[in-house]
């Protein structure tokens, strides 16, 4: 094999490749005896079907078959000897093929730019704490209460009000007629909610335990059953059971039931969580303070591929004319997050920073948690999709970089409200719709990685 840099102009080099034609047909002759193993032709014993034979019968697509694996390992032999680091797909163009012929092709390979990174000492940015108020805690502690109503029992003569719970078994008809569905036993509906039928609730308040009613509804208009959609049914309710809403006091025994040991920790827990929910916000904030000035401070020659590439992610699912209409701002921001993904590679590489494949369980781990009633989906989705463990296992790698540069800069600490933090992120949120330089280091570092072979 002859390999020769044709030309080198910018980040992109063209090599010419040359395989000799003998190399090819020892290749050809190989794979021949192996099909000796496989093909069955009428006329001869398995096994015994000759080279020649086989060769007049299935000669182009084997030959084929063989090419295509010569040129996926030349192409990598290639770009290793000359040690290129490849930036994407590099492209074929083949320039003599054929059976008796060498096999002559120059590969189009566009290369990751050298990166010089300057010293982040000097940048300056700042983590937000904040403080939960106890107001906003006991508000939340309320919303819980109000989600989690006790009721009991009215007395039996009492009537039901907006807010009761009734419980009743229902039998339906349209035009008199029975229908899928039209059966229901022991429902239970809060009055004044309406999440079974528009108006039926109203037509429950004043009942008492053991009555019949007789209601109206108009069925919904994405019913199952089409022929029903809108129609007017007749619900006849046997009222079972009418209760009021229980007074709950917010202990210790109202915060087991949450899940909580006591109402200190079911407080605490509820602080987490308000406090997390800022954090992430505002982490975005510090974050794209520190990409921002490592965006500024450095000149990196970009691949026109990459650039190419990432505006076919982020457009794919666009209009054609809006594609264009949005074009220059595409095409900036592909840039800022390929060049911002170069820098911070470097740095990740540069400090050996690594993710392992504990740490990728641990996420998913944390992931599967805090989704209760969905454990097995969130698992299965992962299993299912290896692409996503990888992009996982980018953003851990990603996080990890941005906290080591977190710990190099003038990172200020400032502690602020909840009221203060809200203003910040609106702020924040007005200026920057539509620009997320999230995941740059896991997408160049996908694409840099690529083994793919396009053939012009």
């Amino acid at each position: 094999m002859k390999i020769e840099v044709k030309s080198k102009k910018g980040l992109r080099t063209i090599l010419s490749v040359i395989v000799d034609k003998k190399n090819i047909q020892i290749k050809m002759d190989e794979r021949l005896k192996e099909l000796q193993k496989e093909v069955a032709l009428k006329g001869f014993r398995p096994g015994k079907v000759p080279p020649e034979v086989i060769k007049s019968q299935f000669g182009k697509s084997i030959y084929g078959e063989v090419v295509d694996k010569i040129l996926r390992e030349t192409t990598t032999k290639a770009i290793v000897e000359k040690k290129l680091k490849v930036a994407g797909q590099p492209k074929i163009d083949l320039k003599q093929f054929g059976e008796g012929k060498d096999l002559n092709y120059e590969l189009q390979i566009d290369c990751l730019p050298s990166v010089t990174l300057k010293s982040f000492e000097k940048f300056k940015a700042t983590h937000f704490k904040v403080k939960i108020e106890d107001k906003i805690i006991e508000e939340k502690l309320k919303e819980i209460a109000n989600q989690n109503k006790q009721f009991e029992d009215k007395k039996e003569n009492e009537k039901a009000i907006n807010g009761d719970q009734v419980i009743f078994d229902y039998s339906a008809t349209v035009d008199g007629n029975k229908f899928d569905g039209s059966e229901g036993k022991g429902v239970q509906l809060e009055l004044g909610k309406d999440l079974f039928l528009k108006g039926f609730d109203e037509q429950l308040i004043g009942v008492k335990k053991n009555d019949i009613k007789i209601l109206d509804a108009i069925l919904p208009a994405n019913h199952p059953k089409k022929e029903l959609a809108n129609k007017r049914a007749k619900f006849q309710c046997k009222i079972l059971n009418v209760k009021k809403t229980k007074d709950t006091k917010m202990d210790d025994e109202f915060a087991k039931l949450m899940g909580a040991k006591d109402i200190k920790d079911l407080k605490s827990l509820i602080e987490k969580q308000i406090s997390g929910q800022y954090s992430q916000a505002l982490n975005s904030i510090t974050k794209k303070e520190i990409l921002d000035q490592i965006e500024k401070n450095h000149q990196v020659d970009l691949p026109q591929n990459l650039i190419d590439q990432e505006i076919s992610i982020m457009t794919q699912n666009l209009k054609p004319e809006e594609k264009e209409k949005h074009r220059s701002n595409n095409e900036k921001l592909a840039k800022s997050r390929i060049k911002l993904g170069l820098l911070l590679n470097e740095y990740g590489e540069k400090n050996n920073l690594k993710v392992s494949d504990d740490e990728v369980r641990n996420e998913i781990q944390k992931q599967i948690k805090s989704m209760p009633g969905q454990e097995k989906m969130v698992l299965e989705y992962y299993q299912k999709n290896p692409s996503a463990s990888q992009s996982l296992k980018g953003s851990i790698y990603e996080e990890k970089i941005i906290e080591l540069i977190k710990s190099k800069i003038n990172l200020t600490s400032k502690e602020i409200n909840t009221k203060e933090a809200e203003k910040i992120i609106t702020e924040f949120n007005k200026l920057n719709v539509g620009i997320d330089k999230s995941k740059t280091t896991s997408s160049v570092n996908n694409k840099s990685k690529s083994k793919k072979i396009s053939k012009k």
